[in-house]
This record gives structure tokens, C-alpha cells and sequence, in this order.
């Protein structure tokens, strides 16, 4: 197995401390789009036999499909596949992401979601003795990964306002190769003050990185002013991660992007098994044409808010205590004297599908915020299995 590794790759893994078990493990993360599956938790989640006639509430996709320009972009692109790259969309999506977050183009590398990108990461920093440090609960990919290669990993409980211990998470691995940051936090939805991320970026090990997931920052009303695209504009230790998954509605086309300094991008594409330059032309040209429709990003938001804040009534006017405030597209419900396993269950039975359990809050529940149809469809089932 460790042969479908590069020499300069083996070689790398040797210096950090791999053994061969783990060095065949890391041949494994080899697999592209078979490994996002294996370690993607929302992908993984979604598979379409388990979702015919649901409303479909669970994987934090976004209610309807791409904005009006990217849609027009797919057509006039799939027109033109017969080429490989007819009007270069890949170099032209790049130009696209350094203009709008203000960074140079060579801090840049689009992946197909964030994932894969997610895990290279992980097998580009961390080693049998410096692993990851993450918050508990938040999205399971980095953790899962470090784990899968045999690394350590370190959970560190959410502070009181549902906000990451910034200062817990260094002092339980002061060495970790890896600090994960998902901001808004996934599955809490809940923000993490920039500052915070910057004390932890200054503090850090030599050596490690900081990993900022932005996958839901264009739902909150404070972007762009909330997010640390600046950070690897500047040059530190970081890789900001970013999907069009979310609010672009395009988790079925598989685009994302990370930001970062040109040596830390070279580290993790070491890694790469050739992915990165090969995702579909009509999928690029949709990102590139979605990313600059401010109007239709702001109007999707707003639609986004009235339906969270709709169910946020619902739920509290029959005093269900919310984990928040959520700034993204879910909710978090402390079902307490219920687990999220029987209330999922209970939920399928009606025909709605809600999150995944998240082992270290057993009686609490995600719940995506999808259309308003399908927010009235969860209410007639609530109120069916509360009653039950």
C-alpha cells in the first residue's frame, strides 16, 4: 500500500514519527472523493435511499439550489465541456476569491468542498505524537482524520456562551500540531469573537497552524467583518477554509477554498492526490458567478433569519431550551428528559430528518433551518411526537 506513496512523501512521514500500519492509513487518505465520504459527516449523513419523501432538515444544506447567476454560468459552461478548461474558470475563479476577500491569489487553492481539504490538512501537519486539539461538540472531519491516522486528539468543551475556550484549548496540547476552529460552530451555530481566534493564533506552538472553518460565515450578518481571511492575507500560521455548500446551495457540486500563506498551501497540496485541478468545469463556473451576487447572497440571509427565527418562537413558546444564539442555518435543542437518538427516531417516523447525535450532548438535537414549508412541516411532526 505505502508504494502508492510518493518517495518524497514516505519520506516526509518517516521524519514525523509514522509507523508503516499508519503510513498505509495515510495511503488511504489517498482516495479523493472516497475518503470525503468515509470521513464527511454531513456527506455521509445525506445518501439519497435514506431521503425520499423527507423533509429534509438534518444535513445544514440549503433549502433550494444555486443563486440565479451561477445557475445561468452552469448552463453556458456544460455548453462548452467538450473542452477541458474552454476559458481557463479555475484561474478565473481564484481571481474572483483574491479580489473579494482581499488576499493575494497565491493564498488560494479551491478543493472540491472542504472536507478534503479538512483531512490533507491533517495529514499534512500531525504525527503519532502532535494531533489536533478541537471543540466539543463541533464538526468531526478534523478529529475523525487525526484519529484514522493514528494521532492524538484533544476535545475541549464549549465555554458558557457556547463560544470556543480558546486558552483550554492550547493549555490541553500545548504541542498539538492542529488547533480546529469552526466559526460559526457546527452543530451550535454559535460565533467565536475574532479576538479570541487571534490570541490563539499569536500563542500557538511553533510549527502548528490554526484552522479556521468558515463554511457557514456567509449566513451571519456580520460578514465579512467577522471573518480571519485577514489572518492569512497577513501571512500567520492559518488555513481559512470555505465551501459554497451553504448559502451558495451547492453542496451537490462539490466547491470550496481554502486561504493560506503559498508555503503552508504547498505543504497540504504534497498531499493532494490531483483532485484540486480536476473539479468539474460547470461546478467552478457556478462559484465564480455565485460569489459576487451580494443581492441574492443578502436576500437569501435575510429569508435564512425569518425562518430560524420563526422556529426559535415555535420552540420557545413550548419551553424548549435552545443552545445559542445560533448565527447560521440551525438550532441546537435540549430535548432533556428525551435522547437525540429516540427523537431522531421519532422525527423519521414522520417523515422529517434531523441531524446526526453528537455523542457529548446525548438529549440534544440539530435541526437545519430549511424553507418555510419545510419548518411547518417540522412543527406538525413536533408537535405529533412531543405529544406522543
Amino acid at each position: 500500500m505505502t508504494k502508492m506513496i510518493r518517495e518524497e512523501i514516505q519520506d516526509d512521514l518517516r521524519s514525523r514519527g509514522f509507523s508503516r500500519r499508519q503510513m498505509m492509513r495515510a495511503a488511504m487518505m489517498f482516495g479523493g472523493a472516497a475518503t470525503a465520504f468515509a470521513i464527511g459527516p454531513e456527506i455521509a449523513f445525506a445518501q439519497p435511499n435514506q431521503r425520499k419523501s423527507l423533509v429534509q432538515i438534518g444535513a445544514n444544506e440549503c433549502w433550494t439550489g444555486p443563486l440565479a447567476p451561477g445557475l445561468a454560468a452552469v448552463a453556458s459552461a456544460a455548453a462548452q465541456s467538450n473542452r477541458y478548461s474552454p476559458n481557463d474558470e479555475r484561474g478565473q475563479l481564484i481571481k474572483t476569491i483574491s479580489k473579494v476577500e482581499k488576499i493575494p491569489e497565491d493564498h488560494v487553492m479551491v478543493w472540491p468542498g472542504s472536507n478534503a481539504a479538512l483531512a490533507k490538512t491533517v495529514l499534512a501537519y500531525c504525527s503519532p505524537t502532535r494531533g489536533v486539539v478541537t471543540a466539543d461538540p463541533t464538526y468531526e472531519t478534523v478529529g475523525d482524520a487525526a484519529r484514522f491516522l493514528g494521532a492524538p486528539v484533544k476535545p475541549v468543551a464549549l465555554k458558557a456562551d457556547y463560544s470556543h475556550d480558546v486558552k483550554a484549548m492550547l493549555a490541553a496540547d500545548p504541542h498539538a500540531a492542529i488547533y480546529y476552529v469552526c466559526n460559526p460552530n457546527n452543530p451550535t451555530g454559535t460565533i467565536t469573537p475574532t479576538a479570541d481566534i487571534e490570541w490563539l493564533v499569536n500563542n500557538k506552538p511553533a510549527g502548528s497552524v490554526v484552522m479556521i472553518d468558515e463554511a457557514y460565515i456567509h449566513w451571519t450578518t456580520d460578514y465579512p467583518n467577522n471573518s480571519v481571511a485577514r489572518l492569512a492575507a497577513a501571512g500567520k500560521d492559518v488555513l481559512v477554509m470555505r465551501t459554497f455548500s451553504k448559502i451558495f446551495g451547492m453542496a451537490g457540486m462539490r466547491v470550496g477554498y481554502v486561504m493560506a500563506r503559498p508555503d503552508i498551501i504547498k505543504k497540504v497540496m504534497m498531499f493532494d492526490d490531483g483532485i484540486t485541478v480536476d473539479l468539474p468545469i460547470p461546478s467552478i463556473a457556478c462559484a465564480n458567478a455565485s460569489l459576487t451576487a451580494k443581492p441574492l447572497i443578502d436576500q437569501r440571509r435575510a429569508e435564512l433569519i425569518a425562518n430560524r427565527t420563526m422556529t426559535e418562537d415555535f420552540l420557545k413558546k413550548r419551553g424548549l431550551k435552545l443552545i445559542g444564539p445560533s448565527h447560521a442555518n440551525m438550532l441546537m435543542i435540549d430535548w432533556k428528559t428525551k435522547t437525540a437518538k429516540e427523537v431522531k427516531a421519532a422525527f423519521l417516523a414522520q417523515g422529517v430528518e434531523i441531524a446526526r447525535v453528537f455523542p457529548s450532548w446525548p438529549t440534544v438535537s440539530r435541526v437545519s433551518i430549511g424553507s418555510k414549508a419545510d419548518m411547518e412541516g417540522f412543527f406538525a411532526a413536533f408537535n405529533k411526537v412531543v405529544a406522543a
